[in-house]
């Protein structure tokens, strides 16, 4: 009955609302997915100077929300948790307006972040005409794309958006980003409930412009350059106006950019924005964004075959703050895709480009699966040593898991070394081929080492295009998750037994 009466009492409201400003916010539109429970969902927008604003849930479940004043131009409701489904009608209104969001569901909302291979959209991908004919039939998956914006100070708001919320359709999904797209359908046919994706990118972007200046002073940063390349005038204009959103987490595709620009301090910018974007998003929606929500990222693919010391073997290394692997206690509740075995040495969009989002959107869902959703026995990381044993002729790795071996002569190197020094990419690196391999070991060469000189460090795919398309030497046992690159010391008169 109540339901019913605050029905009437709008619609009479209705025939005034030309004389109000109530809005929402920018980001807020008809086939919109709010964050599920046990999250509580956060909705925001204007309207006049102290008037009252009501809020009415209209579905599956009813639910009006005590009324709140707007506060300098601004009202914020927080509603109850809601399951996921719908649809739902979405109604505020003061005394003299209304608005109204239509086709509303609950269920969990991602953000899509980084550059160009985040930006590249599902028309540019291999099979695009067969993967957009199906879209039409993940109705419950929908997309909003923030516009190409950029500012010097923090904006409340998106000022441009680029494509609405939308249900999906071959026309609306083919400019989206396609990692975001497929990640997320791959996600609901896990999941079976609405997914909302939220796409903000922009090609050709180091990560300083994702980051706020508390981010930025943390790994003592330089002040802001003009232009969308200058440090937080993205974070400003694109990042910072969703804070208020309620998030499950973000997945995140960029580094091409920090290969050539602040690369040895990666490994602080990119977990220091991590944390960051963590806080901000726990403060912005009043504590219902974890503060640990997931993040997912996208270890770097390639671009130049042949190159080796082009930035990208240490962008992928600094990637996971310098550990090889996530989460790690430097990232914790982080998840990665490996990429560097997807190479396109024919894409049209530059090598730095490739077509091939399937196996990257699905591998992030594996580690979506395993650290958002807690999935146990989800295989979501390949191989990585967990001890080596280095003699005169030969290294010896133990991975952490069972391994499927190509045998290779050049993805393993070694540094030979009498000094004490550690060695790094500029020294003098051997190739170590793969001369043995067990259900979880393999046996390398050591021969190439002059013989008054020990094994001083060992690396792994360490070189812009380490390997043609699935075709890396070491996979997990099924074949389908590439081991990472790593790169571990060992200092001449250690003990043999490097790791444990």
């Amino acid at each position: 009955m109540a339901v019913t009466l605050f029905v009437l009492f709008v619609l009479l409201l209705s025939s005034h609302e030309a004389d109000g400003i109530l809005r929402f916010a920018s980001y807020y539109g008809d086939h919109m997915v709010l964050q599920k429970s046990p999250e509580r969902a956060v909705l925001w927008g204007y309207g006049p100077e102290d008037a009252h604003v009501f809020l009415l849930l209209i579905g599956p479940t009813n639910q009006k929300a005590s009324p709140v004043n707007v506060t300098k131009g601004i009202w914020r409701v927080t509603i109850d948790p809601v399951e996921a489904g719908g649809p739902y009608t979405v109604i505020v209104a003061t005394e003299n307006s209304t608005a109204t969001l239509t086709d509303v569901l609950f269920g969990d909302v991602w953000l899509c972040g980084g550059q160009s291979n985040m930006y590249f959209n599902m028309s540019q991908i291999f099979n695009a005409s067969e993967e957009l004919a199906i879209a039409a039939k993940f109705p419950h998956v929908r997309t909003f794309m923030a516009g190409l914006i950029e500012s010097k100070t923090e904006l409340t708001d998106l000022t441009k958006v680029e494509l609405p919320w939308a249900v999906p359709t071959e026309e609306s999904v083919a400019p989206f980003s396609a990692v975001c797209w497929l990640f997320g359908r791959y996600m609901y046919k896990y999941l079976n409930y609405p997914i909302g994706l939220v796409e903000s990118c922009w090609g050709g972007t180091p990560v300083e412009v994702w980051s706020s200046s508390r981010a930025l002073k943390h790994c003592g940063l330089e002040e802001p350059e003009d232009g969308p390349k200058g440090n937080s005038m993205l974070w400003n204009a694109m990042i910072h106006p969703l804070l208020n959103m309620t998030i499950k987490g973000a997945i995140w595709y960029q580094g091409e950019a920090n290969t050539y620009y602040h690369t040895d301090e990666y490994n602080c910018s990119f977990p220091a924005m991590i944390d960051d974007w963590r806080m901000a998003f726990h403060q912005g929606s009043g504590g219902q964004t974890a503060p640990d929500f997931p993040f997912g990222f996208v270890q770097l693919s390639t671009d130049r075959k042949g190159s080796a010391d082009d930035g990208f073997p240490d962008i992928r290394w600094h990637q996971t703050a310098d550990i090889g692997y996530v989460p790690n206690g430097r990232m914790k509740r982080t998840f990665m895709a490996v990429a560097l075995d997807l190479p396109d040495e024919t894409s049209p969009y530059s090598t730095i480009h490739p077509r091939d989002k399937q196996d990257v959107a699905y591998r992030l869902t594996l580690g979506a699966r395993a650290v958002a959703y807690y999935e146990k026995h989800v295989p979501f990381l390949g191989p990585f040593p967990q001890q080596i044993l280095s003699a005169a002729t030969y290294v010896n790795i133990t991975y952490d898991q069972n391994v499927s071996v190509t045998p290779s002569k050049v993805i393993f190197e070694i540094c030979c070394s009498g000094t004490q020094d550690p060695c790094g990419p500029t020294s003098k690196w051997v190739q170590a081929p793969i001369v043995q391999w067990g259900p979880t070991t393999v046996q390398l060469s050591a021969q190439l080492c002059p013989v008054t000189d020990v094994v001083a460090a060992l690396r792994y795919a360490w070189r812009d295009w380490p390997c043609d398309f699935k075709a890396c030497p070491i996979y997990s046992a099924s074949g389908i998750l590439p081991a990472p690159p790593f790169l571990i010391n060992h200092y001449p008169g250690e003990d043999n037994i490097w790791i444990n």
